[in-house]
């Protein structure tokens, strides 16, 4: 893997002399004891630039060869979770010595940089089975249908949620300037759980789920909330209801709540957050509450509920609108998590 000799310039001559006089590249290459690949290279590069000396470089020759360079790309598109480490000892067991900034600097040329693993969900065989045939038994459904559904889901909101990660322009000495620090508090100063529905004319109700959700309290939920929200939304006829394959959303007295209120629900695939657009709305109504930064968990519930009802229609309907680049980019990516 080390970087060869290169030949001297009477040699390089010599090929293209040889050249001239009418031999083809393996005859030069079997006289002169040299690789066919480096006399075609060598001709080549008469050709095209007329001369056999190298062309003037623009910096100090790269110190890793275009062997190594392939052999660090394969390993990296193999193996993505490779270290800069482990490729420089790869290189030095190759006969080649670089350091980690040398390694950084060749893939960054390459087009790579590195970037945090996005954290999906864990999918089974079983569940990109599932959502690939939900893909591909939806993808040519009409806008219409998508309009009629209900959207539902839950989620949590801590009172120093977003705000734990907000960056700010501050001098280098100015790192514990009061304007320069989140207030944090130990444990997260707490959360709360909220249930919420949306569909493409707007937002339905937000309800705060207080202690542990069951399966009697979600059905609760559901009747407080849910007819409330459709009725609201002016669902008309022949709307359909979607949530997750959460055990409590599953169970056999929600199925029969369920279909004794005579409601439609859309089949799910479980692991499927990127399939859900009420996902993009939590994390609208997030950064919308900690722009307000609640002092306390009442606070916080008050909040959440008028920038609930903040959230534009036209929003709404723009995810709704869209919702066929999901099952797409879940076909194109055979199943696994996309970026939705």
């Amino acid at each position: 893997m080390a970087k060869t000799k290169e030949l001297s310039k009477d040699v390089r001559d010599k090929i293209v002399d040889l050249h001239k006089a009418g031999m083809g590249y393996k005859t030069i290459a079997k006289q002169l004891g040299e690789k066919v690949t480096t006399v075609g290279a060598i001709i080549r590069k008469w050709k095209k630039h007329k001369r056999t000396v190298n062309l003037p470089r623009p910096g100090a020759p790269c110190k890793i060869s275009p062997r190594g360079v392939a052999m660090i790309m394969r390993t990296v598109r193999n193996q993505p979770r490779t270290t800069r480490e482990d490729l420089v000892n790869d290189l030095k067991a190759a006969g080649t010595i670089v350091t980690k900034k040398t390694i950084g600097n060749t893939l960054r040329r390459e087009g790579l940089k590195s970037c945090s693993a996005r954290k999906v969900p864990l999918l089974k065989k079983a569940h990109i089975h599932a959502r690939l045939k939900f893909a591909n038994e939806h993808l040519n459904d009409s806008e219409d249908n998508w309009v009629k559904v209900l959207w539902s889901d839950e989620t949590k909101m801590e009172l120093f949620g977003i705000n734990s990660t907000r960056r700010v322009w501050r001098r280098r000495n100015a790192a514990y300037d009061p304007k320069n620090t989140i207030p944090t508090v130990k444990h997260g100063g707490g959360n709360i759980m909220l249930w919420g529905c949306f569909s493409a004319k707007g937002t339905g109700q937000l309800h705060h789920i207080k202690g542990t959700m069951d399966g009697a309290m979600y059905r609760q939920i559901l009747g407080e909330n849910l007819l409330p929200s459709a009725r609201a939304l002016k669902m008309g006829r022949g709307w359909v209801f979607q949530h997750d394959n959460d055990p409590k959303h599953t169970a056999k007295a929600t199925k029969a709540w369920l279909k004794k209120k005579h409601i439609k629900v859309l089949e799910w695939p479980s692991q499927s957050p990127d399939l859900k657009p009420i996902e993009n709305l939590w994390r609208e109504l997030k950064v919308r509450v900690a722009k307000r930064q609640p002092r306390n968990l009442n606070d916080l519930e008050k909040i959440c509920k008028e920038e609930w009802d903040k959230i534009p229609p036209e929003m709404c309907a723009n995810l709704v609108a869209n919702y066929k680049k999901r099952l797409t980019s879940v076909i194109a990516n055979k199943g696994f998590a996309t970026k939705y």
